[in-house]
């Protein structure tokens, strides 16, 4: 059984269904044709399992809170699953039916103010159609394993153009897909900023071997690596075609981790039918014990950029 097939019996397990209803042990979120009207932030996560705790600890069900509050039940199922953003009132009714304390009251309505305030991605809401980037943007380690092409946060321009270029159906909408470019860029931002995450990157073999683009294009990627290698917080790997068979052959995964202890890890799986976003510890710690695999298994940081410079050395304009 692979993980991603694990982590779909987590939605039968934990009962999770369209409407937002979910037992509070975790869920797994598929966005695809059908998204939600928000992207989920930390803070948004924080809240929604703040405001379900609450309910739970004073023994009310949903349809029982919901009628107290004057509220639909489908409402209460949203905001507790993080689906709908709660207002500061919203959160204020809330604390007020449980006899919340003044001071978690006050910070949970600060809380609410914060969720409404909109990250730099939804410049780019019709590129960034789903959850990731806002999670993203807010981690404080990231792990991903790459089987196909270099991470996004880690692409030059025109890698990047001739990545993006070649999924799209019209390839001579030129301002879509400079617009996307752009979004993309931007997005690379997050590891020179202050308080930038980690992130520790084992790319399989074929993503430094196989030519996306011009010599020169490839060339410049492969430079690319490298100089992001040198930083502080960015760790890459390789994982030679010699190992043979391993724990990431099942796909690429992203693991998303947070400041704050409260707010739990996020793994992701990106898919052409739609992502996948896994919230339980128990199938998080599937994907965890698979990057560790991973990461033991590839060559260390100076083998690495070894066989990246030897690569790009290698590419000739013939």
């Amino acid at each position: 059984m692979n993980m991603l097939n694990a982590a779909c019996q987590c939605t039968v397990q934990f009962s999770f269904n369209p409407c937002g209803c979910d037992s509070g042990k975790g869920f797994l979120r598929h966005t695809g044709a059908m998204s939600t009207p928000y992207s989920p932030t930390v803070r948004l996560r924080r809240l929604a399992r703040e405001l379900r705790k609450m309910r739970e600890i004073s023994g009310l069900s949903p349809e029982a809170a919901a009628a107290r509050l004057g509220w639909s039940r489908s409402k209460v199922s949203r905001i507790e699953t993080g689906r709908t953003r709660a207002s500061p009132a919203d959160v204020a009714a809330v604390c007020d039916l449980y006899g919340t304390g003044s001071s978690v009251r006050a910070g949970l309505i600060q809380l609410a103010k914060e969720v409404r305030h909109r990250g730099w991605w939804t410049a780019y809401a019709d590129v960034f159609t789903g959850s990731y980037i806002g999670l993203e943007d807010e981690a404080r380690r990231i792990h991903q394993w790459e089987v196909q092409l270099v991470p996004g946060l880690l692409q030059t321009e025109d890698y990047a153009r001739t990545v993006i270029k070649a999924g799209r159906p019209d390839v001579n909408d030129h301002d879509d897909i400079h617009r996307r470019v752009m979004a993309r860029m931007a997005r690379r931002t997050l590891l020179s900023r202050q308080n930038a995450p980690e992130l520790w990157a084992v790319l399989d073999e074929a993503v430094v071997r196989r030519p996306i683009g011009s010599p020169e294009v490839m060339r410049n990627q492969l430079e690319a690596l490298l100089v992001f290698a040198r930083r502080p917080n960015v760790t890459i790997r390789i994982l030679p075609f010699s190992t043979g068979a391993h724990a990431g052959l099942e796909g690429a995964f992203t693991i998303l981790s947070f400041a704050e202890e409260a707010d739990p890890d996020v793994a992701y799986v990106e898919g052409t039918a739609g992502d996948v976003y896994v919230e339980s510890s128990q199938h998080v710690d599937r994907y965890k014990v698979a990057f560790a695999r991973i990461w033991d298994a590839a060559l260390p940081p100076e083998e690495t950029t070894r066989l990246i410079a030897e690569i790009k050395e290698c590419l000739s304009d013939d």
